[in-house]
């Protein structure tokens, strides 16, 4: 009998160790999370499965071009992934020919999908504060983001983390690419 309470607990312990050491990764490390929607084809499409790096942003800042992951700010379980296209301090805007532009130069870029037909709020000139960041889908004529006063700037304290690895489809698996 003592023994299979020493079992018991050895056995308890080792489960309470690993549901702990897996919370922590989860929390701290990376998350797993699924692309809905069509938003940032060609890159990513509907039903890939991503590992979500935490940790990056814990040590250095966001770049042009990462895709990030954040909530969505009126929907509790809603979760953005986008491409950063403006950093802190700078003034994003977008003319009727659909260009971007970062400081008043073109923004030299080959992610978007399309031309941008709504420039949305980028129609006129946005200037980001010091923790703020202007996110685009690829897919531009078919993306919830910064253009649409809904979603806006970005807030640095508000991004999850990177999107690192598609891990499903198995035969898309792999690291993406950023910048």
């Amino acid at each position: 009998m003592k023994g299979i309470l020493k079992e018991i607990l050895s056995t308890s312990v080792y489960l309470l160790l690993v549901l702990l050491v897996a919370y922590l990764i989860v929390t701290f490390v990376g998350q797993r999370t699924q692309v809905s929607q069509s938003s940032m084809e060609p890159t990513l499409s509907d039903g890939d499965h991503l590992i979500v790096d935490k940790i990056s942003y814990r040590i250095g800042d966001p770049k042009r071009f990462d895709i990030i992951v954040f909530p969505f700010q009126y929907d509790k379980d809603t979760y953005y992934i986008k491409r950063i296209i403006g950093l802190p301090g700078e003034t994003i805007r977008i003319d009727a020919d659909g260009t971007i532009y970062v400081d008043g130069k073109a923004l030299d870029e080959s992610y978007g999908k399309e031309v941008i037909q709504n420039p949305g709020r980028a129609a006129e000139d946005v200037k980001l504060g010091d923790d703020e960041y202007f996110v685009m889908g690829d897919n531009r004529n078919n993306s919830s983001d910064s253009r649409d006063p809904a979603v806006g700037s970005i807030h640095r304290k508000d991004i999850i983390g990177r999107a690192f690895i598609r891990i499903w489809p198995l035969s898309k698996f792999g690291i993406l690419k950023h910048g």
